[in-house]
Formats: C-alpha cells, sequence, structure tokens
C-alpha cells in the first residue's frame, strides 16, 4: 500500500483527488505543498499530490517554482477534478447571522459573486487551506462563523452545509498531479501529456522563439506554458512546459533534444497518460515511421547509396 502525502489538513479538494488517483494509499496529510513535495523527495511518503492549475486562477505557482528549484521529482499521473465550493458552519448558525468567513484565497477569488449577493456584511479572510478553515470554524470559541470548503470537508470536521455550489462558475476544475522520485516512465499510452521545466542560456532577441520552434517544426502541440522569475533581477525568467505525446515518441524526443541543445537547463518532470483521454494530432512527416524512414534514408545518403 504506497503512503502519499498531499495538502492538508483532511477535506481539501488534494484529499479528494488523492482518494480517486488511489483509493487504496495511505494518506499523509501536510502543512503545505512544499511539505507534501519534501515528504516524497525524503523518503517518509512513496509520492505525493498536489495542485497544478485551475480553469480560473491559473496555474498554482508554490508547485511549479517547487518543480524548478526543489530535487528532482516525476510527474506519473494527472487529475481534472471539479471544483465545487460549499457553505459551512456549526450546527445551528443562520447565514443572516455570518459576520466572519474563513477560506482559502483561491476560494475568495471564485466565490466574489456569492459572498457580495448572500453575505454582503461579511469580512472574509484568507486561510491556509480550506480544509484548515473548515478545521477552525468547528472549533468552540472560533472567531469565524462560517467556512467556505468542499463539501467533504464539513463531513470530517462536524459542520452543516448552508449553501452548495456557491463558486461563480459552475465549471471549475482543477488539474491535480500525483509525483514520485525519479523512477521507471509510465509506458505510452497514445494520449500523453509532457512536462518540462526549461531555462534560458542566456537573454536574447527570439530566445522563446527558438524554443517555440522546437516544437513547431515536430509537429508537437503545447497544451500549456507559464513564465516564473528566476530570483535573479526584473526580466530572468525560466520556462513551463506542458505537451502532447510521450517521451518515447520520435517528434517528442527530438523536440526535447533540440532544447537540450540550445538552453542553459532543461527539467524532464514526465510523460504519463493525460485525464481526459485526448489524443495528439499527428502531422504529415512527424509519426514515428516517418521519423525511423528519415533516419534510414539519411544512412543511406552518408554511406553513399544514393
Amino acid at each position: 500500500m504506497p503512503r502519499l502525502a498531499y495538502l492538508g489538513p483532511e477535506g481539501t479538494f488534494t484529499e479528494e483527488a488523492l482518494r480517486l488517483l488511489d483509493p487504496a494509499a495511505e494518506r499523509l496529510p501536510c502543512a503545505n505543498v512544499p511539505a507534501a513535495l519534501n515528504a516524497a523527495r525524503s523518503g517518509e511518503a512513496d509520492g505525493a499530490v498536489v495542485p497544478l492549475e485551475n480553469s480560473i486562477e491559473g496555474a498554482i505557482t508554490t508547485t511549479l517554482d517547487e518543480f524548478a528549484w526543489g530535487e528532482p521529482l516525476l510527474i506519473t499521473a494527472e487529475l481534472l477534478l471539479p471544483v465545487e465550493f460549499s457553505l459551512l458552519a456549526r450546527p445551528g448558525t443562520e447565514i443572516a447571522h455570518i459576520k466572519r468567513v474563513y477560506t482559502h484565497p483561491a476560494a475568495i477569488t471564485q466565490c466574489r459573486a456569492f459572498v457580495s449577493r448572500e453575505l454582503p456584511g461579511a469580512v472574509v479572510v484568507a486561510a491556509p487551506s480550506t480544509a484548515a478553515a473548515a478545521q477552525e470554524v468547528s472549533l468552540p470559541g472560533s472567531p469565524y462563523d462560517a467556512a467556505i470548503a468542499a463539501r467533504i470537508a464539513g463531513e470530517h470536521y462536524g459542520l452543516v452545509e448552508l449553501a452548495s455550489r456557491v463558486g461563480d462558475r459552475s465549471d471549475t476544475v482543477t488539474r491535480f498531479v500525483r509525483v514520485s522520485r525519479p523512477c521507471a516512465l509510465p509506458e505510452p499510452t497514445g494520449s500523453d501529456r509532457t512536462t518540462l521545466v526549461v531555462f534560458l542560456a542566456d537573454d536574447h532577441p527570439g530566445a522563446l522563439l527558438a524554443m517555440l520552434t522546437e516544437f513547431s517544426v515536430r509537429g508537437v502541440n503545447l497544451t500549456r506554458i507559464e513564465s516564473r522569475p528566476t530570483g535573479d533581477g526584473i526580466g530572468r525568467y525560466f520556462f513551463h512546459f506542458d505537451f502532447e505525446g510521450h517521451v518515447a515518441d520520435a517528434r517528442v524526443g527530438e523536440a526535447i533534444a533540440g532544447l537540450h541543445r540550445i538552453c542553459g537547463e532543461v527539467r524532464f518532470l514526465g510523460s504519463y497518460p493525460r485525464a481526459d483521454g485526448v489524443a495528439p494530432v499527428i502531422k504529415r512527416g512527424t509519426a514515428d515511421t516517418e521519423f525511423a524512414e528519415a533516419a534510414d534514408w539519411l544512412e543511406r545518403i552518408r554511406a553513399g547509396r544514393v
């Protein structure tokens, strides 16, 4: 039975994602994303489940930076989890009496319209996680009247649901990934995603274009690109890439090798099955068989067999 670390305490959306990714796993709640990833790195856990991006908020920058600067980890699986927030309170609480609400900053942003409409006089305070908010509200003498969190958090901490689906968008989704220490990669499925962190060798005109060209000329479709500051001064960035395909695919392998030739550092974060099951469209000239035929043709040319 694997032991997986996750962003805790019990009742977070991350715990829900972990349960779906590996129902049999032993769960290790951690205080924050870096702590969960470090538990995987140290061997305290066999892996970790962390959020990577949200359809409203965008990238989870703490996760991106941990992947870039921490000891190497590999993504082995992903999950797309619909996010539904509930207004939770101690039994006997009425919405009209709620003056202080506790929740995670992401939930504050995603539930702004509900709070403005239904709790116009309430003060909303940021919490470390939605589950931590629910846990705090459940305590006797808590200064908070309600929490905005996942329904599972209310079940964990004995809170009642005063309102469900309080998010401003009904189609909000968070992408979670399971990571482990470097290991054998998942086998290609034909519907895969690969993730990299790429550092420029030097800043010059066309540097980003040169990186993108390595993907474009081989028909590799990007599904996400993020820039993050290196910390070395204003205007210094590194890049996160998600793209279709598996490193075992010829077009993907050649694109990564091309980046390795022109960039300062390329950190491979894994090739793994896509949660949505979408298969890439293979452009003419970029299938594995066509790369192999071209390589054979080149060898014949070099051998003088024209």
